[in-house]
């Protein structure tokens, strides 16, 4: 069951890099708070991994409820 009509691969590219764009922007984000409070580079390493994961699952929430 189609909702309209297929996106164009320009739309789909274009879509993708927001999607990973804003993953690592969340990442980033872990990151940076981590580097501001003066922890080891593991400790900037971990919340960085830990943002990733973190925005990626926030992005997966977010497809899953503006699909359904």
């Amino acid at each position: 069951m189609s909702r309209g009509p297929a996106r164009s691969s320009t739309q789909q590219n274009a879509a993708d890099q927001l999607k990973i764009v804003f993953v690592l922007l969340v990442g980033l984000s872990g990151g940076l708070i981590a580097f501001q409070s003066d922890a080891s580079l593991v400790v900037i390493g971990l919340a960085i991994l830990g943002g990733v994961v973190t925005g990626g699952a926030l992005l997966w929430y977010l497809v899953w409820i503006m699909t359904d």
